[in-house]
């Protein structure tokens, strides 16, 4: 089977659901929820990447029995699908509840009233659940369990990744969102934060977010190396990791923020000081 055969069911979960989302959103002008219908596609496409045999047996093909139980699946599919659902229902949740408090997201202040444009920030969206979730739904294709390698001292590894990365990533948006509670009750008049993970990257939570998904790309690949697939696959799985870093660090994340920042605060010795001081992304890396 080629791995095109096996992302297939996966794929067609990702753009139909979110095609779903976009036929009732879109004529609404509304965005409020996106990122909360992106959450809800990563888990979505992450079931069906793991019961897709089992669904297809059932509904189609017509052979009677029950789902199988997660027991039946490998430990490294399980740790793969719970470190995405993880992150997803922390990061969703976050930025879903964002959106709802400000009422409204306003990346999508110009599109929103375009419908070619907007459907496309929807399909957008699929992509992004489909490129990143790759590792993992590439591994969870492997079935029976019995075809997975057991757990090795680089899957350990990879696991303390995605943990430290995670623990990274929370910590520097909990910071921010406290630093944000003291200024609206006056306890500070900073203009912008520089203080904890802040002090040491520009942008840590998006350091964060490329170490989460490089954790899981590497939990994955022992499998992603068996018979069972090409030699190309875990190459392939690898643009999980490489996608988010490519969006967050040169599309989507720090370059509008950069904007931002030296638009509100561009003749602020402070601010001029902290680009010239601190690194722009990797804590290791250089300002610019």
């Amino acid at each position: 089977m080629t791995v095109f055969s096996r992302l297939l069911p996966s794929l067609a979960s990702a753009y139909g659901l979110q095609s779903i989302f976009a036929l009732v959103f879109v004529p609404q002008q509304n965005e409020k929820y996106y990122d909360l219908c992106g959450a809800l596609g990563f888990l979505s496409t992450t079931f069906v990447s793991l019961y897709y045999p089992s669904l297809k047996a059932k509904f189609i093909d017509g052979i009677p029995g029950p789902l199988p139980a997660f027991s039946s699946f490998a430990p490294r599919q399980l740790l793969l699908s719970a470190a995405l659902g993880i992150w997803t229902a922390r990061l969703g949740s976050f930025l879903a509840l964002r959106a709802v408090k400000a009422g409204g997201d306003s990346r999508f202040d110009e599109i929103k009233t375009q419908p070619a444009k907007f459907t496309g920030a929807w399909l957008a969206q699929a992509t992004w659940v489909s490129l990143v979730g790759l590792p993992v739904y590439l591994c969870n294709t492997l079935q029976p369990a019995y075809l997975h390698p057991s757990l090795t001292p680089r899957d350990y590894a990879s696991i303390a990744l995605f943990a430290s990365s995670f623990l990274f990533e929370v910590i520097a948006d909990r910071q921010k969102s406290a630093w944000r509670r003291a200024k609206d009750r006056k306890e500070h008049d900073e203009r912008f934060i520089t203080s904890g993970l802040w002090s040491i990257s520009r942008h840590p939570n998006y350091v964060g977010e490329v170490g989460i998904w490089t954790g899981i790309w590497a939990l994955s690949t022992t499998s992603l190396q068996t018979a069972a697939f090409s030699r190309s696959t875990v190459a392939l799985a690898a643009l999980s990791p490489l996608f988010t870093w490519f969006l967050t660090r040169n599309i989507s994340g720090v370059p509008p923020l950069e904007r931002a920042g030296d638009e509100k605060f561009g003749d602020d010795p402070k601010w001029l000081h902290y680009k010239r001081t601190v690194p722009i992304f990797w804590p290791w890396g250089s300002v610019n």
